[in-house]
C-alpha cells in the first residue's frame, strides 16, 4: 500500500508534537520524587519518569534512522520549547543533542543523505549557544558540532581541522566534536565561520533566512544575537547566499513595519553586505517596487550605495535597467529578470529615481566620472521615452531630475543653470519638440567645453557603430553626436565619422535618414564623395516621401560642389535614379525629380555623348506627365523638355509654351525629331511607353496610347509584324476615351501589320518613305479637341 511520504511525515509530526507537549510538561525529576511516600515509590516514579523520556527519545531515533529528512522534527522541537519556558528545556536539548549524535554516527554509511533542515536547525542551535542557562548552552554547542559533522559528510568534504586528519571512524567524530566545542563555546565569530564554510549554499541561505526572521523576535536577547550572527555570516559568506531577491523583499516588508532602531540598522546593513556579492540581484529587486519610491525604499537605496567599491557594479546594473523602455510589455516570463510577475516594465523609471539618490553620494564620485557618457545617453533616451508616454509620476519626471543631478555631480553646474535659463528642463515634460531639447542639451554642453567630451564622443561613436537597441534611439544618438561634432570639428568631418553619416542615410528610421541628409547637405566638399552620392541615390527608394525629398535636395547641393570629371562619371547613374521618381505616387517628388533631371542635363551639356542616352532614358515620362493633373508636375515636364530640345537642337520649345501647348502636337513634333536624329532609340521608347499602359492613372494611359501610336507610325520600318501584333493585344481598356483613342491606333497598327515585311530592301525603302511622309503627317487623334466632351 502506497503512502504519500509528505502526508506520512505530517501525521508523524502531529503525533510527536502532541507527545512532546505531554512529556515535557511533566514536573522536574525532583518534584516527581517528592510525590512518593516511600523510597520504593520514589524509585518507581523515577524509573517511570526516565522510561517516558527514553521512549520519546527512542521514537525519534527510530524515525531518524529510517530517514534523515526527519531531523526536521528537532527544529520544530526547539520552536515548541521556546514557545513555553515551563517545558523541561535542558532535557529537550539533551534529546536533540543525542539524536544528532546518533545521526552523525550513521551518516558515513550513506553515499548521500536528504537533510534539507540543517540550515534552519543550525540557526536555532546557534542562538541557543548563547542561552543564559549553561546546560542548554553546552547541549546546543554539542548539537551544533554534530550537525556540522553531518553537513561535512553530506557535502563529501575532507577539509577537517588538521589535528583530526589522521584519525578514523568513531573516534574521529569524538575528536571533531571536542575540537569544535573548544572553538564554538560562546564565540559567535567561530560559529558563523564554521557554519559559512560547512553548509552548502541552499542550507546557508536557510540559515540566513532563519536569523533574519528572528530579528523580529519579542525576546530582545534573541533578536540581538540573531542580528550579530546574521551580520557576521554575511560579512564573510554572502557570496554563498541564494534567493537574494526574496531576502531583500522580506527586509523591505520588515522595514515598512514599525521596526526598532537597532533592527532597522541591522536590516540596512544586510542590504549593504548583500550588495557586495550580488549587486545585480539586489538592485533589480529594489527597482521592482511601486514608483515613486517611499521613504523605506530610499533608505534601502542609500544602504546599497554605502559600499563605495561596489559603485561601478551598481551603476552598471542600473544602466542595464535603463536600456528598457518604460511601459513596454514583456512578451514572456523567460524575459523577466524581476522578482515580481508584473508584465509592465516600469523599472527604468525607478532606476532614474534611484540615481537621484545614488549619484550625489561622495563615494560614487569616481564611478560617476567613469560612467558619465553611458549615464548621460541613457537618461537622454529615458527622457525621450518618458515624455513620449507621458510617464510623469506626481508631476515628476525622474529621468530629467537624474540628468540634472548627473550634471551637478560632474562639475557641470553651469550647464545645468544655462539649460534652466533656456527653460529646457520645464519643456522636457512636453511631447512636442523633444528632438530640439536634445539638441539644446548637446549644444549647451559643447558651448561650455565640457571636459567629458572625449569619452562621450567615443561612447557615441561606439553606439553608432554597434547600432542602438531600438530604431527610435538612433534619432537621439544622431542629434547628440552631430551637435558634438559640429562644435569640435571643422567641415568636412574625419572619414571615420563620414562613414556613419553615409550609413545613416539609409537607416530604417526616416527621422535618422533626414538628419543625416541635412548634415551632408551642409558639409564642405569631401574627398570620398562617390560612396556618399551612391548612398544618397539609394535613399531614392525609401518608403518615406520626406526622406526622398531630402535626398533629392541633398544630391543637388553636393553636385554643385563636384568637379566636372567626377560629376560626368556619375551622371548616368544619377540619371537612372531619377527615372523611377518621375513616376512616383507623390506629385511633389515627381515634379522635383523632373526638375532636377533637367538641371542634370544642363550640367552635362558639354558631354553630348552622355546626353543622348540620358535624354532618351527619361523621355517617355517627360512626355506623358505633360498630361499630369498636378500643374507643378506638368510645368516641370515643360521645363525639362525645353532643356532637352535646346541641347538636342529640336524645334519643340515653342510648342511647350502655355499659349501654344497642345499635347498631341508636342508628341508629333518630338517623334519627328526622334526619327531624324535618334532613330535607333525608337524601339526602346515604344517599350517604355507600353509599360505605362498598365498604369492606374487614366491620364497616363490616354497619353500612352497617343505616344505609342506616333512612335509606331513613324518607326514602323523598325518593327517586325510579330511586335505589332503583340501591341494590338495591349490596346484594350475600360475607359471610353482610351478605347476611342485605341481604336484609331488599332486601325493604324492593322494597316502597318499588313505592309510589314522582313525584306531589307523594302525596309530601307519604307524608311525613306517615312522621312518624306513625316513632313506631311497631320495629327491622328485631334487630341484633346475632338474628345473634350468625353473627359
Amino acid at each position: 500500500l502506497f503512502v504519500d511520504p509528505l502526508l506520512q511525515f505530517e501525521s508523524q509530526l502531529n503525533i510527536i508534537e502532541s507527545s512532546f507537549k505531554m512529556v515535557f510538561a511533566i514536573p522536574s525529576l525532583e518534584k516527581v520524587r517528592e510525590m512518593g511516600t516511600s523510597e520504593d515509590d520514589k524509585e518507581d516514579l523515577e524509573n517511570l519518569y526516565q522510561s517516558i523520556l527514553n521512549m520519546f527519545e527512542e521514537t525519534l531515533l527510530i524515525l531518524v534512522s529510517k530517514d534523515f529528512y526527519k531531523l526536521q522534527i528537532l527544529k520544530d522541537m526547539i520552536i515548541w520549547m521556546n514557545e513555553d519556558t515551563s517545558y523541561l528545556q535542558e532535557r529537550v536539548m539533551m534529546i536533540i543533542s543525542s539524536v544528532l549524535s546518533f545521526a552523525s554516527k550513521k551518516v558515513k554509511r550513506y553515499a548521500s543523505i536528504d537533510a534539507p533542515c540543517l540550515g534552519v536547525l543550525a540557526a536555532e542551535l546557534s542562538l541557543l549557544c548563547f542561552h543564559n542557562d549553561p546546560l542548554i548552552t553546552h547541549q546546543a554547542s554539542l548539537g551544533m558540532c554534530y550537525l556540522l559533522w553531518i553537513a561535512k559528510c553530506q557535502n563529501g568534504k575532507n577539509d577537517l581541522p588538521s589535528p583530526l586528519i589522521d584519525t578514523k571512524n568513531l573516534s574521529l567524530i569524538i575528536l571533531f566534536v571536542e575540537f569544535l566545542l573548544m572553538d564554538l563555546q560562546q564565540d559567535k565569530t567561530k560559529i558563523t565561520q564554521y557554519v559559512g564554510q560547512t553548509l552548502k549554499p541552499s542550507l546557508l541561505t536557510d540559515f540566513v533566512w532563519s536569523l533574519l526572521m528572528r530579528l523580529s523576535s519579542s525576546n530582545c536577547v534573541t533578536a540581538f544575537e540573531a542580528s550579530t550572527m546574521l551580520k557576521m555570516t554575511l560579512e564573510y559568506h554572502a557570496h554563498k547566499v541564494t534567493m537574494v531577491s526574496k531576502i531583500v523583499d522580506a527586509i523591505y516588508k520588515q522595514l515598512c513595519e514599525h521596526s526598532s532602531h537597532v533592527m532597522r540598522h541591522t536590516l540596512l546593513r544586510v542590504i549593504t553586505l548583500l550588495i557586495r556579492s550580488s549587486p545585480k540581484k539586489v538592485i533589480f529587486q529594489l527597482m521592482d517596487y511601486p514608483i515613486p519610491a517611499d521613504n523605506t525604499l530610499l533608505l534601502m537605496w542609500q544602504a546599497a550605495g554605502s559600499e563605495s567599491r561596489m559603485a561601478p557594479h551598481v551603476l552598471k546594473t542600473i544602466l542595464l535597467i535603463l536600456k528598457g523602455k518604460p511601459g513596454e510589455m514583456q512578451d514572456s516570463l523567460m524575459e523577466r529578470r524581476r522578482f515580481s510577475l508584473d508584465t509592465t516594465n516600469m523599472m527604468p523609471v525607478a532606476a532614474s529615481q534611484a540615481l537621484c539618490t545614488l549619484l550625489p553620494i561622495s563615494s560614487y564620485k569616481r564611478a560617476v566620472a567613469e560612467f558619465f557618457p553611458q549615464l548621460l545617453m541613457a537618461l537622454m533616451l529615458q527622457l525621450f521615452y518618458s515624455s513620449d508616454l507621458r510617464l510623469m509620476i506626481k508631476d515628476r519626471l525622474y529621468a530629467r531630475d537624474a540628468l540634472r543631478v548627473l550634471l551637478n555631480c560632474s562639475g557641470l553646474q553651469k550647464v545645468d543653470m544655462a539649460l534652466k535659463k533656456k527653460n529646457c528642463w520645464n519643456q522636457f515634460s512636453q511631447v512636442l519638440s523633444h528632438h530640439h531639447r536634445v539638441y539644446l542639451v548637446a549644444k549647451t554642453l559643447s558651448d561650455y567645453n565640457f571636459p567629458q567630451f572625449p569619452e562621450t564622443l567615443h561612447y557615441l561613436y561606439k553606439l553608432s557603430v554597434e547600432g542602438p537597441r531600438r530604431s527610435e534611439d538612433s534619432v537621439i544618438i544622431v542629434i547628440f553626436f552631430t551637435e558634438l561634432l559640429n562644435n569640435f570639428f571643422k567641415d568636412p568631418f574625419p572619414e571615420e565619422f563620414l562613414v556613419l553619416f553615409r550609413n545613416w542615410v539609409n537607416d530604417p528610421n526616416p527621422a535618422v535618414s533626414k538628419l543625416s541628409l541635412q548634415k551632408i547637405a551642409s558639409m564642405a566638399p569631401v574627398e570620398n564623395v562617390r560612396s556618399l552620392l551612391i548612398s544618397i541615390l539609394d535613399a531614392f527608394f525609401s518608403k518615406d516621401k520626406t526622406v526622398i525629398i531630402w535626398a533629392l535636395l541633398t544630391l543637388r547641393k553636393l553636385l554643385g560642389k563636384l568637379n566636372k570629371v567626377t560629376y560626368s562619371s556619375l551622371s548616368t547613374r544619377i540619371a537612372s535614379s531619377y527615372y523611377p521618381l518621375m513616376d512616383h505616387s507623390n506629385g511633389g517628388i515627381r515634379s522635383m525629380a523632373i526638375y532636377h533631371f533637367g538641371e542634370l542635363l544642363k550640367d552635362m551639356s558639354q558631354y553630348p555623348w552622355i546626353l543622348n542616352d540620358m535624354v532618351t532614358g527619361g523621355l517617355v515620362p517627360l512626355i506623358l506627365f505633360l498630361e499630369d493633373t498636378e500643374i507643378r508636375v506638368a510645368k516641370a515636364c515643360k521645363y525639362t523638355l525645353k532643356i532637352c530640345a535646346s541641347e538636342l537642337n529640336w524645334s519643340t520649345s515653342y510648342l511647350l509654351k502655355d499659349k501654344h501647348h497642345n499635347f498631341e502636337l508636342v508628341v508629333l513634333n518630338i517623334c519627328k525629331n526622334l526619327l531624324i536624329s535618334h532613330e535607333s532609340y525608337i524601339t526602346n521608347l515604344i517599350s517604355d511607353t507600353l509599360g505605362f499602359l498598365r498604369s492606374s492613372r487614366i491620364y497616363l494611359r490616354r497619353a500612352s496610347v497617343i505616344l505609342i501610336g506616333y512612335l509606331t507610325k513613324l518607326g514602323s520600318h523598325l518593327l517586325l509584324r510579330e511586335e505589332i501584333e503583340v501591341m494590338l493585344d495591349v490596346l484594350r481598356d475600360e475607359d471610353p476615351v482610351i478605347r476611342e483613342l485605341a481604336e484609331i491606333t488599332y486601325r493604324d497598327f492593322k494597316e502597318m501589320s499588313l505592309k510589314l515585311t522582313s525584306s531589307n530592301f523594302k525596309q530601307i525603302f519604307r524608311r525613306l518613305f517615312s522621312l518624306i511622309y513625316l513632313k506631311k503627317l497631320k495629327p491622328l487623334y485631334n487630341w484633346p479637341d475632338n474628345l473634350a466632351d468625353s473627359l
